[in-house]
């Protein structure tokens, strides 16, 4: 099958947004590689074993982002960006029952995509990730969004760019920056 064009996902985005009836079942189909590749790119760096499967990942994105339907979308990048969102709150919020039921045992681990590495370690902790990510946005919050949507949304420069409103050299200037900021946040953490 034939990827989407941006075009043909965002009307059909806005279509479902303003309540067009079939628009859902039509938009479905298309995002439906776009959000298993993603799912997939999450879960190829799970340990083996792992209980949480890339299908029932993007199963419960689907049904997080169904129950959404008053979201005003805006373009395909949008989507993409809430997709992401939704799929890091979803990791996260299984790597913490798994460590709740472990009681304080190893956190899940995730292996982040060589091209958005944020740690030189081959793996990194979720939640510590998750949790240095929400310190950021604190400190500046257009760069802890911008890593949630190259690392957990997989946008390119340019999508990531176009959601946040920026240059795509702004998204590559805060990529770099937010990588420094969250290794050494991590780094304190491990010491």
């Amino acid at each position: 099958m034939a990827v989407p064009s941006s075009v043909e996902v965002t009307q059909l985005l806005l279509a479902w947004s303003q309540g067009e009836p079939g628009a859902l079942e039509k938009l479905v189909p298309l995002v439906h590689g776009e959000l298993s590749r993603l799912a997939h790119h999450y879960m190829a760096g799970e340990r083996t074993g792992h209980t949480l499967q890339t299908t029932a990942l993007v199963n419960e994105a689907y049904l997080r982002l169904v129950d959404s339907s008053q979201v005003r979308w805006q373009n395909r990048a949008h989507f993409m960006a809430v997709s992401a969102q939704l799929m890091r709150r979803i990791l996260v919020d299984f790597a913490r029952s798994r460590n709740y039921l472990k009681r304080g045992a190893g956190a899940q681990q995730v292996t982040l995509d060589e091209a958005m590495v944020i740690s030189e370690a081959p793996d990194l902790d979720v939640v510590e990730l998750d949790r240095a990510l929400g310190e950021l946005a604190a400190v500046d919050a257009r760069k802890s969004q911008v890593v949630e949507l190259r690392f957990f949304g997989g946008l390119t420069e340019e999508e990531a760019a176009e959601v946040l409103k920026v240059s795509p050299e702004t998204v590559r200037r805060d990529m770099r920056l937010a990588k420094t900021w969250l290794l050494r946040e991590m780094d304190k953490r491990r010491a």
